[in-house]
């Protein structure tokens, strides 16, 4: 058994409300019953993710498995991206998904089911895809984060902090539909201004995206015109609308019609800054997970995540 031919699998309990925890049982025999080479450890609390993933290719393991959902994801591609071992390409990665919304894996069409996704991992394909670096405001302080996904502000963001303290309801897919909706009344939407590629626009936002995949919020398409590898964030600004016309026309996050919305407008860009405008900051999060708030900035890494796909 090498290094270079054992997966280092970092598992998270609580994913799926616990389910991960419940099933890693069953998941560990089926790797035992097709001889993989593997060693696997358990997170301990938020942030763990990233430095095990640091840590395991720092000491000469290159491949690495995430067992969870797209927050453990976030973690584990950050501790990828972190690292300063090998360059972040030689790295093979896997997500094994069990979590509440599993957007990240719809874009690249990764299998939920258990022996689809071993013989996904015993084929060994392999595709490449950009990650994001965002910087932002966390407690007056300016932070950064890697992101594999599609970031949120404003709306999406908000939703997110509230979900952050309600994290072991918010396991139950059905609860957060709810909350998304129910946070509507508690929301006023923010002036920002958005700067990228040579343009500035300054309005009134319900929200703000930034995608590299396509999916996000539990299979809704703020970002539907996104594509993982071209080396440009997908962006749509949602204008100024009121609750009920965002009522209405919920379904078109579904249906990947969300341009066709009289308030949205599409773009690419490489590189994106946002900034409030008056006293209140505009939130911010990324992958699902809360971080902060403006002034924010976005930049892209090129085709920097070796990621096994179907």
């Amino acid at each position: 058994m090498t290094k270079d031919s054992t997966w280092f699998i970092i598992i998270n309990p609580t994913a799926g409300s616990g389910r991960v925890n419940r099933d890693w049982p069953k998941i560990q025999a089926q790797m035992d019953a097709r001889s993989w080479s593997y060693i696997a450890v358990k997170t301990t609390g938020p942030g763990n993710a990233t430095q095990l993933a640091k840590e395991a290719i720092e000491k000469g393991y290159p491949k690495i498995i995430a067992v969870g959902g797209d927050g453990t994801n976030n973690e584990v591609i950050n501790g990828i991206l972190l690292q300063k071992a090998i360059p972040c390409t030689a790295v093979t990665y896997a997500l094994l998904p069990i979590g509440t919304g599993n957007d990240w894996i719809k874009t690249h069409k990764i299998p939920r089911r258990l022996d689809h996704w071993m013989t996904m991992i015993e084929k060994g394909k392999t595709s490449v895809q950009d990650i994001g670096l965002v910087h932002y405001q966390a407690e007056g302080k300016t932070a950064s984060r890697y992101f594999a996904n599609v970031a949120g502000m404003g709306y999406d963001a908000f939703v997110a902090r509230i979900a952050e303290s309600q994290k072991g309801k918010v396991g139950n897919k059905l609860f957060y539909f709810y909350l998304v909706f129910k946070c509507l009344a508690q929301y006023s939407l923010k002036k920002a201004k958005v700067v990228f590629d040579g343009q500035e626009l300054e309005e009134v936002y319900y929200t703000i995206h930034a995608g590299i995949c396509r999916y996000s919020g539990g299979g809704m398409r703020f970002v539907p015109h996104a594509q993982p590898d071209d080396g440009r964030f997908a962006i749509t600004l949602i204008r100024n609308i009121s609750k009920l016309g965002i009522l209405l026309n919920t379904y078109r996050l579904y249906t990947g019609t969300i341009g066709k919305l009289q308030q949205t407008d599409t773009f690419y860009a490489k590189k994106i800054r946002v900034e409030s405008v008056g006293d209140e900051a505009t939130l911010v999060e990324v992958d699902g997970e809360f971080l902060g708030e403006t002034p924010v900035e976005f930049s892209l890494l090129e085709k920097s995540l070796t990621l096994v796909v179907p």
